[in-house]
């Protein structure tokens, strides 16, 4: 349909002043819009990082950073992405039987053979390095496993991994384990080692068992002859130890009786060097007096000089002087 005279009437000047305010509006229309767009594309770059992620930031596919929990900003796509695996699960790793075929025989320190099956703890470390410094993290922390396991179990004889030392063997592998994946830069965090078994080998264990009950009634007997010794040992020192006592008092006593009986000895002679009439017939008095406390009779010479005045009598028997008490 063709315009009409009256619609294309109007002076020129009015006509131009119009098409200029049509080209602004629609230059502003597409300023706004490619601002919105702009604005929409670089907000698009803020991101939030739980607590239980990490946050790996991708440059054009390769990795740049690792961000912790909080909210981050990276350059938008296509430039830049971010992945925000789980850190915080803890996995399992079992070692040990692998169907019917035995894979976890290893040597001992004393040159034994031991079947040790145990569990591996982990966690994810550092998640960029988890990602992308190892092409196969899980196989790798099975071989890593694996050789740590071995390689304590080599420095330990067989009874300590079979009683006394299992968790300090268990604490010596973790230690081994982490150690070996911070040097590969694996990401990956070990969080326990349990021994969950260890045998000796299933075509030998009967003979081993008997070993072991032998060791079992060898370590109970020397028990019981400890005990023994320190019952009878305790006593023994005790008698050994009175017998010295009245050895010596004995030795104190006869010491000081010989003492005595010189220093009687001396005083005598040193008398008797002064006055030996008088002296020999104190001793001789003495001496007498001693020997007829003993005596039971006694026989007087009545004829004899200077016995006059004494009453001769016979002592009686003790029974019969204890009859006549009693009457």
């Amino acid at each position: 349909m063709q315009p009409t005279p009256s619609e294309n009437a109007g002076p020129a000047p009015m006509r131009a002043q119009r098409l200029v305010l049509d080209l602004g509006l629609n230059r502003r229309g597409w300023a706004l819009i490619a601002g919105t767009v702009a604005f929409v594309w670089l907000t698009a770059g803020i991101y939030k990082v739980q607590p239980d992620e990490q946050g790996v930031v991708l440059r054009f596919g390769q990795w740049v950073d690792t961000t912790e929990p909080g909210l981050h900003y990276h350059l938008p796509a296509p430039i830049e992405s971010v992945m925000l695996p789980k850190v915080t699960n803890v996995n399992q790793l079992q070692l040990g039987k692998t169907g019917t075929t035995n894979r976890n025989q290893m040597l001992t320190g004393d040159e034994n053979i031991v079947e040790a099956d145990c569990a591996v703890f982990w966690r994810i470390k550092d998640a960029g390095r988890y990602l992308f410094k190892v092409s196969d993290p899980e196989g790798m922390l099975k071989v890593a496993a694996e050789s740590a396991l071995r390689e304590v179990i080599s420095h330990n004889p067989i009874q300590a991994a079979l009683s006394d030392r299992r968790q300090p063997i268990a604490d010596e592998v973790k230690d081994s384990l982490q150690h070996l994946l911070d040097s590969e830069q694996a990401g990956i965090l070990i969080t326990q080692v349990q021994l969950q078994r260890v045998d000796p080998p299933s075509a030998v264990i009967d003979a081993f068992n008997d070993v072991q009950r032998a060791r079992a009634d060898q370590e109970r007997a020397r028990n019981e002859a400890e005990a023994y010794a320190n019952d009878i040992l305790p006593r023994a020192r005790g008698e050994a130890e009175r017998i010295n006592q009245e050895a010596e008092a004995y030795k104190t006593q006869v010491v000081n009786l010989a003492q005595g009986e010189a220093k009687n000895f001396t005083a005598v002679e040193g008398a008797y060097a002064s006055a030996k009439d008088v002296t020999a017939w104190r001793l001789y008095l003495d001496a007498t007096d001693q020997v007829l406390k003993k005596a039971a009779k006694v026989i007087i010479d009545s004829s004899g000089k200077g016995m006059a005045g004494v009453v001769p009598y016979m002592p009686l028997p003790d029974g019969v002087a204890k009859a006549g008490a009693a009457q």
